[in-house]
């Protein structure tokens, strides 16, 4: 009696939900680059901490009824700079990267700028598409802005420019063009500059440690 499938068939078959799936987890993590003040205003919590601990925990269960797995990272805060009253002291992520989960250096040596989400239970959560570094990689420019500059352009919108043409569609944009000038995503407007709104409620790029002056928020030329 002849089989319907072959055991070959079979074989390939699975060979290739195989290769589909790891194909899918591979894909399953995907972000869009993003200016660092960007990423600033889109998070809940921002801190500056090093990273003390690691375990793995359990965090529910999915429609299956099988347990959901988290890595719990132990911080020591060292600074907020946006997020709740209180200090953070772990900070969750999913357990490997081809579903966002961040890998970070847990021997409490390496300062890191963290951001993210706050969950509703108060909890930090991370991914790779949020907008984290090593704290000693970060430019003067973008540590001061993190204190109060990236804040004052939180209503002011970045926009991308992968190629040309690209240009800005209203005044309350700033044209993002490290990624096609530079070939990168930390060129010099992501490491020295911050879309600050001025007084006419324009946008504009401004570059400087310093806060702006009047003239510069107040000049009709954005």
């Amino acid at each position: 009696m002849k089989m319907p499938f072959s055991i070959n068939g079979i074989l390939c078959t699975l060979a290739l939900l195989v290769l589909w799936r790891a194909e899918e987890l591979a894909e399953a993590c995907s972000c869009a680059p993003v200016h660092p003040q960007q990423a600033f205003c889109n998070a809940d919590v921002v801190i500056r901490a090093k990273v003390v601990g690691e375990r793995e925990v359990d965090s529910g269960n999915d429609v299956y009824g099988n347990p959901i797995k988290r890595i719990q990272y132990e911080v020591k805060q060292i600074k907020m700079f946006k997020g709740p009253n209180q200090d953070i002291e772990a900070v969750f992520t999913a357990p490997m990267s081809a579903v966002c989960g961040v890998t970070l250096d847990v021997n409490g040596k390496k300062e890191y700028l963290i951001s993210g989400k706050a969950e509703a239970d108060g909890s930090m959560h991370v991914t790779l598409c949020d907008y984290i570094m090593p704290w000693d990689s970060l430019s003067n420019t973008q540590k001061k802005g993190l204190s109060q500059r990236y804040e004052m352009g939180c209503e002011c919108k970045i926009v991308r420019c992968p190629s040309l043409p690209c240009e800005i569609s209203a005044p309350e944009e700033c044209l993002w063009t490290d990624m096609m000038i530079e070939k990168q995503v930390h060129g010099r407007q992501a490491s020295h500059y911050a879309c600050v709104k001025r007084a006419d409620g324009s946008c504009s790029w401004y570059r400087g440690i310093a806060s702006p002056k009047k003239e510069f928020l107040d000049a009709d030329d954005p």
